[in-house]
């Protein structure tokens, strides 16, 4: 137990989902898991230990931005002993040719905030997704015949920014903006761990087009299939 999570430490899988709206985990782990139990609600954060393909698997919110995934990732890694955290959330697009309902896999985060720093003694914009666990969802995209896109994704603490994005992105040379791979990765290199993050594009500053969000509880499971079936081959 710790300030911000009420389940025995039993009750937390060694690999952990994490979308940002814990909606959105009520509803995969209602979807995909058996034997499914509630194991936190503090704070309306909810998180669900069950089953999948025979894999004991913890899908918990993380919230938005980096000080909120950065409090769940770094208890969870710490003191409920996860090796693996996969983000499954949604991103806006920098670029042509990555299109809503695309799916991309981050394999560095770029961070504006001094998390980092904080947090890990990480002295570095740029951070890298585990080398192993980014490698293996790609491995299993290729099974399932995914396609994704890769590289580097902004992880920005502000929705709403007064310069111009796509020339931010264009100057940091970034393909889609979130706001909490930046703090997971960062909290993966101090704990020793690992930490990737799974992307649906759910809007595009290049066409345009927004989703709901219905539409991004509803439909992103191609995401969601993807990063469960890496789960069973992780080892705990």
């Amino acid at each position: 137990m710790t300030p911000h999570i009420s389940a025995k430490k039993e009750d937390i899988a060694k690999v952990v989902l994490m979308p940002g709206d814990p909606l959105r985990a009520k509803k995969i782990a209602e979807t995909y898991l058996t034997d499914v139990k509630l194991v936190n609600e503090v704070r309306n954060m909810f998180m669900y230990t069950g089953m999948y393909n025979g894999k004991k698997v913890t899908i918990a919110g993380s919230g938005m931005g980096c000080p909120s995934i950065g409090i769940y990732s770094y208890e969870l890694y710490k003191f409920y002993d996860v090796n693996h955290i996969i983000r499954i959330g949604s991103a806006g697009s920098y670029k042509e040719g990555i299109n809503v309902y695309d799916v991309y896999n981050v394999k560095e985060a770029f961070g504006e905030s001094d998390f980092a720093k904080i947090a890990a003694n990480i002295d570095s914009k740029i951070i890298p997704a585990g080398e192993k666990l980014f490698d293996l969802i790609e491995a299993t995209a290729q099974e399932k015949n995914i396609k994704t896109h890769k590289g580097i994704a902004h992880s920005s603490d502000v929705f709403y920014r007064y310069e111009d994005s796509l020339e931010f992105a264009k100057k940091n040379n970034l393909d889609v903006v979130e706001m909490e791979s930046f703090a997971l990765f960062a909290n993966a290199i101090a704990t020793n761990k690992q930490a990737a993050c799974l992307l649906t594009i759910s809007d595009s500053f290049i066409t345009k087009e927004v989703t709901t969000a219905e539409e991004r509880q509803n439909n992103f499971m191609t995401m969601v299939e993807l990063a469960l079936d890496t789960v069973v081959k992780v080892a705990d």
